[in-house]
């Protein structure tokens, strides 16, 4: 399954998931595999959002006993947390054209929140934050080349951009419809809280 992990580069032909090889199994003679576990089936759920989102492990296990401790269904909640990660946010601005870029373009402090530079990706954003790109020549040119090279950002409608200023800002808390990663929580949850 694509997971959108390279970016733009999932778009064209030089996609890993798009050549001949990947059609077979692994192995030599084609071996074919039995139908997964119930735990394989939670456990492939479970590594699918790590992956989607760059998290070791104990990252996601923090951020589901965050989810837990919510009022509400644990599976939204989590994906809400995960959302709001500021390399996330940075990422659906269009800033990055990858999370890993966007992850990097944070760590490197090329991003601000509420006029402070925050160099943390797991920063998690809230209703109200101005997201903007730091105002040094390179950090904007940096910003710049890349709004350029992956064309005009569709910004989900709890996100607001400002292509001028370079700057975005959060409106609401980010719902289970703005996740697009095909997940189904349910079993995250049912394999975490064990």
């Amino acid at each position: 399954m694509k997971l959108q992990i390279r970016g733009a580069r999932c778009e064209t032909a030089k996609c890993p998931m798009e050549k001949q090889w990947r059609q077979q199994p692994p192995g030599m003679h084609n071996w074919r595999r039995g139908r997964p576990s119930e735990y394989g089936l939670r456990l492939a759920e479970k590594q699918k959002v790590k992956r989607y989102y760059g998290l070791f492990e104990r990252q996601f296990m923090r951020y589901f006993r965050q989810a837990a401790r919510q009022k509400g269904n644990t599976g939204t909640a989590l994906l809400s947390l995960l959302e709001r990660r500021l390399d996330n946010v940075v990422y659906k601005l269009g800033f990055a054209p990858s999370r890993a870029a966007a992850r990097l373009t944070v760590a490197h402090g090329h991003m601000y929140v509420n006029a402070r530079r925050v160099n943390v990706p797991s920063c998690l954003v809230r209703i109200g934050d101005k997201i903007s790109v730091k105002p040094s020549e390179r950090s904007q040119k940096l910003i710049r080349a890349r709004l350029e090279e992956l064309g005009e950002p569709s910004v989900q409608n709890w996100l607001s951009l400002d292509l001028v200023k370079l700057e975005g800002a959060v409106l609401a808390m980010p719902s289970r419809d703005d996740v697009t990663i095909p997940v189904e929580e349910n079993l995250i949850v049912e394999l975490c809280s064990r």
